[in-house]
């Protein structure tokens, strides 16, 4: 009876461990960008004197599960991967983990940025309303979208308040073929209008920005992820803004998983100067971080729109401005993901995720485990509502503009 116990518990605990990884897959296929690398090894090998113990024991439970176990047993590599799994579990490092061949071999696709869709971004306004912004040299844009236009339905199926933004998102993509595409009903002030529009690949950018509508004197900067474009993106964005007479930012970093560390670096450099914009912890050393270009520098008034879902590199950026009293953080407590891991690629082509380096604001906060508290919380509205959005306008014009 012992016997039967103990390989019922070890099959659960390999149970429990596969599990694991399906749930960390998934994290890796809703947003890979939510990881931050410093070196991705094609290849590598063990140091053999480092293993000085080994795993006796495994053999031991497998050589009686051999022998005694009633069914059949998972093939040799689920239970290989599966032990892989419940020995990264005991490190309770949320970010060091184990990949599968197939999905580790989607990582270069997800970073490229692109699908098959018709390229909006979808934005929710304060009144719960999907709102459209076409990406340039979209399929939305070349059949007439605009900038602001909300979304009614599509292929006829209405949507609603109760509808989540990637649900909707979804709606919108589909395969690059002939005549593949979609009918979408929009509304534009008074008008009602009709498209069809085909699935092309979109290129996606990093920034979204447009002077806001709710108040001209409002620039609004919404940075999606870091990538190389990224700091010339901005300043396009920014010469764009100014020439409009803008008194004031807000800048978006809600659902920005983070993505390239020194451009993200850069871009706090653009609103904070020559500072130190993070410290980077390892085993033996501490680096302080400093922007390599900050010849755009932007001085307006500002606020920094967060959320939970707010990670990595987006958090330092983040933290360096509220450590520097920069600019109001307004939202939801951020991710808390302040570590650094090495991606080395395995034989068989999986791959093993390894936190090596912890990131501490200027401050010498911890993000890890912790995230950055808004300087305003704000309840997210359970219907989807932009009431972050809302609340930093009204900062703005009570606080900021009020005199003009």
């Amino acid at each position: 009876m012992k016997e039967k116990t103990s390989l019922k518990n070890y099959l659960q605990s390999l149970a429990i461990g596969s599990l694991i990884g399906i749930g960390l897959a998934i994290v890796f296929g809703a947003g890979f960008i939510l990881r931050d690398f410093i070196d991705v090894p094609s290849s590598f090998s063990v140091n053999q004197s480092s293993v000085t113990e080994g795993y006796p024991l495994l053999d031991e439970v497998q050589e009686l599960i051999n022998q005694h176990y009633l069914r059949q047993q998972p093939d040799y590599q689920t239970r290989q991967y599966g032990a892989i799994r419940g020995m990264l579990s005991a490190l309770g490092d949320r970010n060091t983990f184990f990949i599968d061949p197939p999905v580790a071999q989607s990582e270069s696709q997800v970073l490229a940025g692109t699908y098959g869709g018709v390229g909006v971004l979808l934005r929710r306004n304060e009144t719960g309303d999907f709102v459209m912004y076409p990406y340039p040299d979209s399929s939305a844009l070349t059949v007439g979208l605009l900038d602001g236009d909300i979304l009614k339905s599509v292929n006829g199926r209405e949507i609603t308040l109760s509808d989540q933004p990637d649900a909707v998102d979804q709606l919108l993509r589909g395969e690059v073929k002939d005549n593949n595409g979609v009918d979408v009903v929009i509304q534009r002030g008074d008008e009602v209008l009709s498209f069809f529009i085909p699935f092309a690949i979109v290129n996606v950018p990093s920034i979204q920005w447009r002077v806001l509508d709710e108040d001209s004197r409002i620039g609004y900067i919404f940075i999606m992820r870091f990538t190389s474009r990224t700091p010339s993106e901005l300043k396009v964005a920014f010469e764009e803004l100014t020439s409009s007479d803008i008194e004031s930012i807000i800048l978006d970093l809600r659902d920005n998983g983070g993505g390239l560390l020194q451009e993200a670096i850069d871009i706090a450099g653009v609103f904070l100067g020559n500072e130190v914009i993070m410290i980077q912890v390892s085993r033996t050393e501490e680096q302080e971080f400093y922007p390599k270009n900050a010849e755009l520098q932007i001085d307006f008034p500002m606020i920094v729109l967060v959320n939970g879902r707010t990670a990595s590199a987006a958090e330092l950026v983040a933290g360096a401005i509220q450590d520097a009293d920069r600019g109001v953080l307004v939202g939801q407590k951020t991710f808390g993901k302040g570590t650094i891991q090495q991606i080395y690629r395995l034989s068989d082509t999986s791959s093993l995720h390894v936190t090596s380096h912890e990131w501490l604001t200027p401050n010498r906060n911890v993000i890890d485990g912790m995230g950055l508290t808004p300087d305003i919380e704000m309840i997210p509205d359970e219907n989807g509502r932009d009431v972050e959005l809302g609340e930093a306008i009204r900062y703005f014009q009570n606080n900021v503009l009020s005199n003009n």
